[in-house]
């Protein structure tokens, strides 16, 4: 059982990878930012989840350098944007990447999008800069079973992770089991469906019988479906709120039914559909 905020999973290649992160998407670079991440790494997470596009890596590098915490005991992510997409274009955006954190080395490089015609190259770059020892996990975003099938007919490593949108209303069935089988370790982004949730009367109703909030009972469900889960928020109150998941357990009957709300539903784009 996961007990706390620094319990990891080991991924494929044997790197440990926390089960809960603080995630920064549109959180403003500067003292917002500072302070989320700040609040989060006083609290106790390790994991931070940015990318190029969130324009917060400075902020994001400023907050770890501020809070004291050895680099070793962090685990750093962040995504090459769909624009920098390319082999060469790939490499130049993760040196600007590792400027802006002022870190000489990541945790975990991701692919933001499955970029039609471009992935493939992207995922090579990648490969090289893992086997330079740039960084020490290499993965994609918002892949479907289809894009991971292709990337594994031909690439050398595999990827270690695949972050997705993934909540009760969008379970990922098919896609947890592929990765699962192919030793891909699933993440969640937006597990809250961006707060959607907290009003859910089934989740409500969870949250009285746990004496827990809507998030932490969302949060848990998580980290019991073998899902990382990196929740956003700027409001300290919030990220130590998000981070009391540890003390109670679903029970399996409480698991089923939120997987049962499952409506396929997507609050981001779908990857097959999405206008680059």
């Amino acid at each position: 059982m996961v007990k706390n905020l620094q319990d990891t999973t080991i991924l494929h290649n044997g790197v440990k990878m926390p089960w809960v992160g603080i995630g920064v998407f549109k959180v403003e670079n500067g003292e917002e930012v500072i302070n989320a991440v700040k609040a989060a790494l006083k609290t106790g997470y390790r994991s931070i989840d940015t990318a190029a596009i969130y324009q917060n890596e400075e902020g994001v590098g400023q907050a770890i350098k501020e809070s004291g915490i050895p680099r070793e005991e962090l685990f750093v992510t962040t995504k090459v944007w769909n624009s920098e997409q390319g082999y060469e274009s790939t490499l130049h955006a993760f040196d600007e990447s590792l400027h802006k954190l002022g870190l000489d080395y990541l945790d975990l490089y991701l692919v933001h999008w499955p970029v039609v015609g471009k992935y493939k190259e992207t995922w090579k770059a990648l490969e090289t800069l893992y086997k330079n020892g740039r960084v020490r996990a290499i993965g994609v975003s918002n892949f479907k079973v289809h894009h991971l099938k292709d990337i594994l007919a031909d690439c050398e490593i595999k990827p270690m992770v695949n972050q997705v949108e993934f909540h009760p209303l969008l379970t990922q069935i098919e896609l947890r089991q592929f990765c699962k089988e192919s030793n891909i370790q699933l993440e969640a982004w937006s597990p809250l469906m961006q707060g959607q949730l907290l009003n859910h009367e089934l989740i409500v109703k969870m949250g009285q019988k746990y004496n827990k909030t809507p998030a932490q009972i969302i949060l848990r469900w998580d980290i019991q479906s073998e899902v990382i889960t990196i929740p956003k928020s700027v409001k300290e109150q919030r990220i130590i709120e998000n981070a009391q998941i540890f003390d109670f357990e679903l029970d399996p009957v409480d698991m089923e039914q939120i997987n049962g709300l499952n409506l396929d539903k997507r609050i981001g784009p779908d990857p097959d559909h999405i206008d680059f």
